[in-house]
């Protein structure tokens, strides 16, 4: 476990991510309880809790695409995937309220541009592409494949990593923008109505047909 930096950057996340990402392939099984090794009072917390997350639906959606799973386990399993997305997306509103917190009282300059993606949505794109480059890091580990498939890997993986070094530096400069006042956030919350049974039409037409 890393020691809480006083910067919040970039490197700091990466570094959690794959912390995460190497925790869950001890067991690398689905039902592998989190044990979060971060206090729930920092940022460290949330983006291991996010990564986490992340993780064990990328392999969910491995298991749901099994040509020999059920028809009961799929449902299963699609259930799982609807509720870790809806799980994903309150972390990922939980870090932008951290974020927040931080800028709190940072006036924008009047030129000051607003920042469609929060810097909690940019994070959730490198959380996934920790993972891209972890599995592709396999791929052209894996024995017994051919040259092409292993060459046709590596050149995926330096995309990746090219990928990588760009989001890294599109997040610092989006942090130094917002403390600078050069740019500015705004949260929205998502709003999703599939899993609301007051929104989502199938499941409050079920209840006044019951």
């Amino acid at each position: 476990m890393r020691l809480i930096n006083a910067s919040m950057d970039a490197t700091f996340a990466n570094d959690i991510f794959r912390e995460s990402i190497q925790a869950y392939h001890q067991t690398d099984q689905v039902d592998t309880p989190l044990r979060n090794p971060y206090s729930p009072n920092g940022i460290a917390f949330l983006l291991y809790q996010k990564n986490w997350i992340d993780t064990v639906q990328w392999h969910l959606e491995d298991l749901i695409r099994s040509p020999a799973i059920r028809p009961d386990e799929l449902v299963a399993i699609k259930r799982r995937i609807d509720q870790s997305n809806q799980d994903r997306t309150d972390t990922v509103e939980q870090i932008d309220g951290w974020f927040a917190d931080l800028f709190y009282g940072i006036i924008p300059k009047p030129a000051a541009r607003m920042n469609s993606e929060t810097p909690a949505w940019l994070l959730d794109r490198m959380s996934i592409l920790q993972l891209k480059l972890y599995h592709f890091r396999e791929q052209v580990d894996r024995e017994a494949v051919s040259n092409e498939h292993r060459q046709k890997a590596q050149h995926k993986l330096a995309v990746l990593t090219e990928q990588e070094q760009d989001l890294a530096r599109c997040f610092d400069e989006l942090m130094d923008d917002i403390r600078n006042g050069d740019r500015y956030m705004k949260v929205y919350r998502q709003m999703k109505m599939y899993n609301d049974p007051t929104l989502n039409p199938v499941l409050y037409g079920t209840e006044t047909k019951a």
